[in-house]
Parts: C-alpha cells; structure tokens; sequence
C-alpha cells in the first residue's frame, strides 16, 4: 500500500503562465512558497521558506488550470492539494535533469475579497489589502 498526496498552504512566487500541449489541453504552471519553523545553525528559533513547482491540468469537466491561470497571481494565496511527481529529461545540452512538481487536484483561493485579482480583462486589478499578511503559526506561539 502506498499513499502520495499533499497540501500546502503558500504564496504564488510568480504570476500563473498557462500553455498548451501539442493536443490543445491547457496547462498552468507557477511557484509556490510555504513557510516553516524550525532552529538554524546558531541555534536560534527561526522561520524557513521552501519553494515548489506546481502544475494544474483541468480535470474532467473542471477547467481548473485555466481558472487558476485567469485569478490568481503573484502574491496570492493559495491551498493546493495534489501529488508528487518527478518527471526527467535530457537538456539541450546533453545533461540528464529532473524535476519533483505538485500536481494539483484542488486549489481553493484564500485571499480576503479585497486582496484577490480582478477577473482578467476587467483591466481593474484589486489593490492588495491593507490588513497585515496572513502568516503561519509558530507552534510555539499556541497556549495549550
């Protein structure tokens, strides 16, 4: 038995690029930033930021990769679920290269409605808020 999922809870590192396979089937792609706390070399207590790729396909009837391509952005915040995948390939240079990539089933929008994009080609983006950003919670920080 076996099991591959995962969910994330992070910031878009770059604006959505959605393309097209050879087929026509769309596809989005973009980073992921997530936050953690752990204690760095000195010894200190301190937050750590890893960085994911994603990959959206549309699933079904679910036009999920052109959705997420048309309102989100840089900055958004976004939870995903999906899988791990490593895919490899031979670079135009000859060198063998790999990449492990979320692929994402699920992505819920969590930015507050002032914060979110305008729907694409209302040519009026929503300001970011002015409420502080939404941070992870240190462990350390929770009374029980």
């Amino acid at each position: 038995m076996s099991l591959n999922k995962v969910m994330l809870i992070g910031r878009l590192t770059r604006d959505p690029e959605m393309r097209y396979t050879p087929s026509g089937t769309p596809v989005t792609t973009f980073g992921l930033a997530t936050n953690r706390y752990g204690t760095g070399a000195d010894g200190e207590r301190r937050e750590f930021t890893d960085f994911h790729n994603v990959v959206v396909w549309n699933l079904g009837k679910r036009n999920l990769a052109e959705v997420v391509a048309q309102y989100t952005k840089k900055g958004s915040l976004v939870y995903i679920e999906g899988r791990l995948q490593t895919r490899s390939w031979e670079g135009q240079d000859g060198q063998k290269r790999s990449r492990t990539e979320v692929v994402a089933t699920e992505i819920q929008f969590l930015d507050t409605r002032g914060s979110s994009p305008a729907p694409a080609g209302t040519g009026d983006e929503a300001p970011l808020s002015d409420e502080p950003p939404i941070r992870d919670v240190d462990p350390d920080e929770i009374p029980f």
